[in-house]
């Protein structure tokens, strides 16, 4: 390509995807149980808030089945459904320039091989969703999100937003996708949605707003 922006933008998903795939699989495993942790001591420590402050308390949660190379979630969807009576919904691949569209999730519910390989829920259509996570190949901490370069989880988010309804995007990711501290220069388009917040297996390196 000879678009220089482009361009720079390949080379580094190219290194991020290295720096991922050299982790130590052991660590890694490590790593996906503190971000489990993590985000169901977030969630239900929000909640908890919520109920005490009679506001709306979140339920409706858009997660993402995690591949192999990323940090897996599934587990924590588990405890979830089965435990905390929340609604769990995954994205669905409708067409290639089209938002992605939540389907509910239940451990019964049948999955099938979408678009790119990534199993996906035949459940029913999901409620608007109170908290999105969203996968990251590179992240800063400011909330900029470097994902697959497919488009699919921008354009989901501005639709989303399209519709009025009030949600938290938390990207999910290892730690040695940090750009900033790799100091990799990663420009966003126009079209890049910040997150709200970034956790990986060392910590948050941006917090939500509505949690210390």
């Amino acid at each position: 390509m000879s678009d220089s922006i482009e361009n720079n933008t390949d080379s580094i998903r190219a290194h991020l995807k290295a720096l991922r795939a050299a982790q130590d699989p052991l660590e890694s495993r490590r790593g996906a149980l503190l971000i489990r942790g993590r985000l169901f001591t977030w969630l239900a420590t929000i909640r908890e808030q919520q109920q005490n402050q009679g506001r709306r308390v979140f339920k409706n949660i858009a997660a993402f089945w995690s591949l192999p190379q990323e940090p897996e979630l599934q587990p924590l969807l588990y405890q979830w459904v089965e435990e905390e009576d929340i609604s769990v919904s995954l994205p669905v691949v409708t067409g290639p320039d089209k938002p992605l569209e939540f389907r509910l999730w239940t451990p019964d519910t049948d999955m099938k091989a979408g678009a790119f390989g990534i199993d996906e829920p035949l459940g029913e259509p999901a409620p608007a969703p109170d908290v999105v996570l969203v996968p990251a190949l590179g992240f800063t901490r400011a909330g900029d999100r470097l994902g697959y370069g497919k488009g699919y989880y921008d354009r989901t988010l501005a639709a989303l937003r399209a519709q009025g309804h009030s949600f938290t995007t938390l990207g999910i990711a290892w730690a040695c996708g940090d750009m900033d501290h790799l100091g990799l220069s990663h420009v966003p388009q126009p079209h890049d949605i910040p997150l709200d917040a970034i956790l990986t297996d060392k910590g948050w390196p941006k917090k939500p707003t509505d949690w210390v």
